[in-house]
């Protein structure tokens, strides 16, 4: 037992990861205690959270919120900080141990570096830091001695599934659930809608995240993060649709052999394993059960009905600035979507528009990746404004 529980400052603690983080902490207060929460918009839910566990400080990014927030938790010895600066600030407490990096998109970018830079360890969920400036990310962390522990379910079961090898990796094997519309023709994908596509069949995620999951940019993605996280080259990264989502992934060594982590599809499950390691704690998550499991499946990703994914590997193949822009557009894509602006399949038209049409940068800098964000945002919202009525 440590003589002191684990400080936890969270990067979103009002979104799924984050709530589901606060779970941990709660069945684990002699281990573990938030030290920091924060979140974008969701004042009142994050003032809640900060009665409940009593941090040292909240962050609201978006400062209109910050008067209210503040007179929420006036009578209470927590400080109250507000805007995107002050994000990058706490993370740099020295009597912070983890940061769980939850936030969602290009946003979850500059508090991580500011994290790696404190020489903090990272709980990554925010997946889009990989995506975007892996290559710089595992240089800072390498410099600032920062260890990355990933949280995504695939990510945590092939780090799981590491543990102990020194075998080279011979081939990723990362799983897929398909989404809810795996079985769909193209007439039938052209009109789905937004409602349609934040019903998940396994998992509880946020909404953007939801949506990738639905055309399979989150599985590109994740293809994008397990290259730079695992040094493992893109021809070598296999997605394999399993809808059960019981295998979560697995890793093929030199010898043929392969394996897996299976489990109830659970994120608290990799978050406490982020927050514990090299420990396993006991938990109150579901068990699996064999026999209730009647069939496990799997199946080729078909990367024409879904080119989301088939855009990912390409991005990633091209290098350089190319996976940013990706997804850049992907999160004005989403959101326009999301919106009504564009239909589902458009999605794809959209973000492959932007990274034929994106400066491309062989050897980014940071400030590149600031530069290419912006400019892919601007080129995806043209796109949008030029689609054909949906």
């Amino acid at each position: 037992m440590p003589l002191h529980p684990k400080q936890i400052a969270i990067l979103g603690s009002t979104g799924s990861i984050g709530t589901q983080a606060l779970q941990v902490i709660a069945e684990h207060p002699d281990r573990f205690e938030a030290r920091v929460i924060t979140a974008n918009n969701h004042w009142q839910l994050l003032a809640q959270q900060a009665r409940q566990f009593k941090p040292a400080a909240v962050v609201i990014a978006n400062d209109a919120h910050y008067e209210a927030l503040r007179d929420a938790l006036a009578d209470m010895p927590i400080a109250v900080y507000a805007g995107p600066d002050a994000l990058c600030q706490v993370v740099d407490n020295k009597d912070i141990d983890i940061v769980l990096t939850a936030m969602v998109g290009f946003a979850g970018l500059p508090p991580t570096i500011a994290a790696i830079r404190a020489g903090r360890q990272i709980a990554l969920a925010n997946k889009e830091t990989m995506v975007v400036a892996g290559e710089l990310i595992n240089d800072l962390c390498r410099r600032h001695k920062a260890p990355i522990l990933p949280v995504d379910s695939e990510h945590s079961a092939i780090f799981q599934s590491l543990m102990g090898e020194v075998a080279p990796i011979e081939k990723i094997i990362l799983t897929a659930s398909g989404g809810p519309f795996r079985n769909c023709t193209p007439q039938q994908l052209a009109s789905v809608t937004p409602a349609q596509a934040l019903h998940h069949p396994n998992w509880d995620m946020g909404a953007k995240i939801t949506i990738d999951s639905a055309t399979m940019m989150n599985k590109g993605f994740e293809v994008i993060e397990a290259k730079w996280l695992f040094n493992v080259e893109p021809e070598r990264i296999e997605v394999v649709v399993h809808p059960q989502s019981v295998v979560h992934s697995a890793v093929q060594f030199a010898d043929g052999a392969v394996k897996a982590q299976l489990g109830v599809p659970d994120m608290r499950l990799p978050i406490q394993l982020a927050f514990s390691f090299p420990e396993r704690l006991p938990s109150s998550f579901g068990r699996l059960d064999f026999f209730a499991l009647h069939d496990l499946t799997f199946e080729r990703p078909d990367t024409e009905r879904f080119r989301c994914l088939a855009l990912a590997y390409e991005a990633l193949r091209r290098g350089g600035n190319a996976p940013c822009i990706v997804n850049a557009a992907n999160e004005v894509a989403n959101l326009a979507f999301r919106q009504e602006r564009c239909s589902f399949l458009q999605m794809a038209d959209i973000i492959a528009d932007t990274l034929q049409r994106t400066s491309f940068v062989a050897r980014p800098t940071l400030d590149d990746y600031y530069a290419t964000d912006a400019e892919a945002r601007r080129l995806a919202a043209e796109c949008i404004n030029t689609l054909p009525t949906t």
